[in-house]
């Protein structure tokens, strides 16, 4: 139930006029990190003011690699790490919501129009099933989209399990510093507003270690 009420809040949001061309949309962004540049690189619809970071900025990504962005949206991640990732690396997406695939594809396609963006590719999928190979991705991306999985655990297993050894994660999320009052941990609302399904910081720790992770920082 959860996983079909937040695909359509989503597949809501995907068909809204939310975009770059909103200067409170722009602020948003800027305000968690993106540059102007960087905004102005992008179709506008790429950035719907969604996210809780910039997780591009602390990737470190580079030529040659593959990286993947879980619960990709409009693509506003997925089109700026293309760039960073050049034509040898491949930049993917991640989405469950089909509305959200159509909304980045069409970004993406904008961008290839102007000879740009030839390295990325959007599926349809869930978190907690990643439709990747074993060891396959150098570099994990993902802003504020694991707080709404239904299954967190079985979320960071599948990263584990895509990466590349010595893989790396950079993760922009909204966890807890303490435990939610009841009415609102308990509330949808809430939960597709991207806060009661938050983990406390130390169960997110805790959930990325026990499936491998080393050197975890900022959590």
């Amino acid at each position: 139930n959860i996983v079909s009420q937040v695909r359509d809040k989503y597949a809501a949001v995907a068909a809204s006029t939310l975009s770059s061309d909103a200067a409170g949309v722009r602020a948003v962004a800027e305000a968690f990190g993106y540059s102007p540049e960087e905004l102005a690189s992008l179709p506008a619809d790429a950035n719907m003011g969604l996210s809780c970071g910039n997780p591009t900025a602390t990737a470190n990504l580079r030529p040659g690699e593959v990286v993947v962005d879980l619960g990709s949206g409009g693509g506003i991640d997925v089109l700026l790490a293309a760039g960073k990732v050049g034509p040898t690396g491949r930049a993917i997406g991640i989405d469950m919501t089909p509305e959200m695939i159509a909304r980045a594809e069409r970004n993406a396609e904008q961008l290839r129009a102007k000879g740009e963006a030839l390295n990325v590719e959007f599926h349809l999928a869930r978190m907690e099933s990643l439709p990747l190979a074993d060891g396959s991705v150098d570099c994990l991306i993902s802003n504020c989209v694991i707080n709404l999985a239904a299954d967190k655990p079985a979320v960071f297993r599948e990263m584990a399990r895509v990466l590349k050894p010595g893989g790396r994660v950079a993760v922009s999320d909204i966890a807890l510093k303490k435990e939610l009052p009841a009415e609102l941990a308990s509330s949808v609302a809430a939960y597709i507003g991207c806060v009661a399904g938050a983990l406390p910081l130390a169960e997110y720790e805790r959930l990325l270690k026990e499936v491998g992770f080393a050197a975890v920082e900022g959590v």
